[in-house]
């Protein structure tokens, strides 16, 4: 079941036509498969970018798709419906490319840009670090200016791509002065002394990899820092804005898919003579799963409203990010309830919703961070 969108231009709707069409086609019959043996897709983000599906909301003269926030984060749910590791790739992948779009020169922007949003490259961003997840103001990893060079040594946890990716957006430490001591710089994954741990072994989004990637003095020239020295905070704290979007938006997509699932299941599944969505029990329980979807949808389109009026929109960033993931995973929880003991096996997708909804209650800051967000913002 296609989720009803209402798009802002026929270019919009040609594009979310597009992305229903990979994603059925390359992505849907493929994701059970990756997901068991844990096969990182990176073909598959070939072609999502061949598609010009990496790189959406930034400008064409850079080599983006120039829509704005309301359409880019659609095509993300319409990934995570049927892969959620691919969507949440995707939304890492576009926040790795913010600290150089919102901070970098127009020269570095017209030096790397390109290359970043061609569909070739994959990004990936080192912001956590194992003692300082919901408190990036206290990270270690050190930059130490040397000559026409930093000089990176530290580690940073949880790096959605690690070692998979071609470039990494990593703050650093170039002072002790709190969070104006932070910088930020674009490392491309060849450096010398720049290595990936093992992979974690996830409940969930296990072809997504996730690694420690490990900063052994690695050497990087001075004109890959975006933006002044000491600023880096800033440019990590409003990237995760749009990132809590995307995964709102991914959150949204699983639930529908696991919604969609469990409507299946219900008009064929048959008790005492009956369809069991039937049951006025079970059909209720499936109206609330509806209602919760179509929420979410409206909660993260609001604040992506917002952001492409040029508005205020970190609050409802947050709300989103909030709402959303703890929907899905109400919604994901429900429908392994409605599919009875058949959902709790891999024959059906559900209980794999349900691992992949508990991470997105966790990263790009837990919904517990989320609420100090926005009861701070009410208080100011």
């Amino acid at each position: 079941m296609t989720a009803d969108r209402l798009m802002p231009t026929q270019e919009s709707a040609d594009l979310m036509d597009l992305t229903r069409s990979i994603v059925d086609k390359e992505l849907r019959p493929w994701a059970d498969e990756a997901e068991c043996s844990a096969a990182f897709p990176r073909e598959v983000f070939r072609t999502l970018g061949r598609a010009g599906l990496l790189s959406l909301p930034y400008p064409e003269e850079y080599g983006g798709g120039g829509q704005p926030y309301e359409v880019y984060l659609q095509v993300v749910e319409e990934i995570a419906s049927a892969w959620a590791a691919v969507a949440v790739g995707t939304s890492v992948h576009v926040l790795s490319c913010f600290g150089l779009f919102h901070a970098g020169t127009a020269e570095q922007k017209q030096r790397w840009m390109p290359g970043m949003l061609s569909g070739e490259a994959l990004g990936a961003y080192c912001l956590s670090e194992p003692h300082a997840g919901s408190d990036p103001a206290a990270m270690r990893t050190r930059a130490v200016r040397d000559g026409d060079d930093y000089v990176i040594t530290g580690a940073k946890a949880w790096t959605t791509h690690g070692g998979e990716a071609d470039f990494y957006m990593v703050m650093a430490r170039t002072s002790d002065t709190g969070g104006r001591g932070i910088s930020c710089f674009l490392v491309p994954a060849d450096a010398e002394g720049l290595h990936a741990d093992p992979p974690e072994q996830k409940m969930g989004l296990m072809s997504s990899t996730t690694a420690t990637m490990v900063f052994d003095g690695v050497r990087v020239p001075a004109e890959r820092r975006l933006g002044a020295e000491g600023q880096g905070l800033p440019v990590a704290l409003a990237g995760l804005d749009f990132g809590r979007l995307g995964i709102a938006a991914a959150a949204t997509g699983v639930a529908q898919g696991a919604l969609d699932t469990a409507v299946a299941y219900a008009r064929e599944r048959e008790t005492f003579g009956k369809a069991i969505i039937d049951h006025q029990g079970l059909g209720f329980l499936l109206a609330d799963m509806t209602a919760a979807v179509e929420s979410a949808r409206a909660t993260y389109l609001h604040a992506a409203r917002l952001r492409d009026a040029g508005r205020p929109f970190s609050r409802q960033a947050s709300i989103a990010k909030l709402v959303c993931t703890d929907n899905a995973m109400k919604v994901a929880t429900d429908a392994v309830q409605v599919l009875g003991g058949a959902g709790c096996t891999r024959d059906f997708p559900v209980e794999r919703y349900m691992r992949e909804t508990k991470i997105m209650q966790i990263f790009e800051g837990t919904n517990q961070i989320q609420r100090l967000v926005i009861s701070r913002a009410l208080g100011r």
